[in-house]
């Protein structure tokens, strides 16, 4: 069937801008309730531990919704997928800001990463159709330009809610952006159609991986006790997922169109950036929950203070965007992956060390570099997944490795509040507690080292 996209030439820029829109709630509220952490715990009367949640909710609820979202795509089309999961994200927004206990609001979190599991990837893939063979390292800078912008003034958008207004307001500021995306998508957004042969959704291997994935987060978030892993409530779920996902690998590798297809890892640039992707949740992007209640809980600076002072890393990313995109078509991944790596560490050092009393603009240089370092390693691991993959494997591959991403971040921001708990339990002062978190996020970036020096190496077309 002819699609509006056939029919007649795309607006690439104005496509990219509609989706973009679409696309910046979703994005701004994941900076912003990084900075609220520690408020809504005080407000809502519960632990660092369980706060978290609201984060670690949102990216599995992501994670999971991935797979499906390639499969409603198919059966509704870009449009009507893209403007179904606007509406979500907005409903989940209205509920969260609502939320009368943190057991309600990490429901209604799930709820919105339900709709942004479903918008960040079709962003990609709705542009994707219309690049018509553009380099996709000039794409995927192009794209994530706004994941470079946010960061800097979202937290900052975070402090003048948290300073000024009722905590709520942070899930109430999406309502206007998905407003306007919303009628910007159903007036400008060409109608994608849906594919008319649709498959059959793999139902049973859902079944088998989202219980697995959740279990073993579980498990982590109950870990935080006295008792720690010896806890019934951690040994038990954990054991139970990790046999799902047991299941789930050998069941996957028999059947013929699985949810997630396991033949792609069967290319060695394909599975060492998944690898590196996964890690890079504990080692680069878990620390970002870390650092800000650094700032808040050992130097006691106020959520607008906290804002300002994360800003340097949101201005690194963006300043590294300009050139890695280009780099990586240039030279390949695996150089950007190292250097992007090197420089993560470099800018984390610092907080391995820093007291109540380090310096502020010390730290925040050592973010400045830290955000260098961030976005190559995103936009080139991206490019290098799909380095000498068969084409047939490419849109089931895509899914894949933003499962990867999501739940590695999930598990990045469980496992570095797991291990900052159980260190404040043996830790006189605070900053110890901290010291000890960042230095596992820095072990978890040696881990990730070995993956990026097994890429294999760039062979310019």
């Amino acid at each position: 069937m002819e699609t509006d996209t056939q029919k007649k030439p795309l607006n690439f820029k104005l496509l990219a801008w509609v989706l973009v829109i679409g696309g910046l709630a979703p994005m701004l509220d994941t900076t912003i309730v990084n900075v609220a952490i520690p408020t809504l715990g005080h407000d809502l009367h519960t632990t660092v531990a369980l706060s978290q949640w609201t984060i670690t909710g949102y990216l599995l609820a992501m994670g999971i919704i991935i797979p499906i979202s390639g499969w409603l795509k198919e059966r509704l089309g870009g449009k009507k997928l893209w403007l179904l999961a606007l509406a979500f994200f907005l409903v989940g927004s209205v509920l969260a800001g609502a939320s009368w206990n943190i057991d309600s609001m990490i429901v209604f979190r799930v709820i919105q990463g339900i709709g942004a599991g479903i918008i960040t990837p079709l962003v990609v893939t709705l542009l994707l159709e219309a690049a018509h063979g553009q380099p996709l390292g000039k794409l995927m800078a192009t794209v994530g330009l706004p994941i470079a912008i946010v960061p800097i003034f979202g937290p900052v958008v975070a402090g003048l809610i948290l300073n000024n207004f009722d905590w709520r307001w942070i899930f109430y500021v999406n309502v206007p952006i998905v407003i306007v995306g919303f009628m910007l998508a159903w007036w400008k957004l060409p109608k994608y159609e849906a594919s008319p042969n649709k498959r059959i959704f793999d139902w049973l291997g859902f079944l088998q991986l989202a219980p697995a994935i959740s279990l073993i987060l579980y498990s982590l978030s109950q870990a935080t006790g006295k008792d720690g892993f010896s806890s019934q409530d951690v040994w038990l779920p954990l054991i139970v997922g990790v046999v799902l996902t047991a299941c789930f690998v050998a069941y996957s590798l028999r059947k013929k169109d699985p949810l997630i297809s396991l033949h792609a890892f069967r290319a060695r640039s394909y599975s060492m950036s998944a690898i590196i992707l996964f890690l890079s949740g504990l080692s680069v992007y878990g620390p970002l929950l870390l650092i800000s209640l650094f700032y808040q809980e050992v130097q006691h600076q106020t959520v607008l203070v906290t804002g300002l002072l994360l800003a340097p890393q949101g201005i690194g990313s963006l300043i590294s965007r300009v050139a890695a995109g280009k780099l990586t078509d240039k030279i390949g991944s695996k150089p950007i992956i190292l250097a992007g790596l090197a420089l993560a560490t470099l800018g984390t050092l610092p907080f391995a060390f820093a007291t109540a009393n380090t310096n502020e603009w010390f730290l925040a240089a050592a973010l400045f570099v830290r955000g260098l370092g961030l976005t190559p390693i995103t936009i080139a691991v991206m490019v290098g997944a799909f380095q000498g993959l068969p084409k047939e494997e490419t849109a089931n591959a895509s899914s894949t490795v933003r499962i990867i991403q999501q739940v590695g971040g999930s598990f990045g921001t469980a496992v570095l509040v797991l291990i900052l708990t159980q260190a404040a339990l043996t830790h006189s002062l605070p900053s110890e507690a901290f010291n000890l978190a960042f230095w596992w996020s820095i072990g978890f970036v040696l881990l990730a080292l070995v993956p990026a020096l097994l890429l294999p190496k760039f062979v310019k077309k």
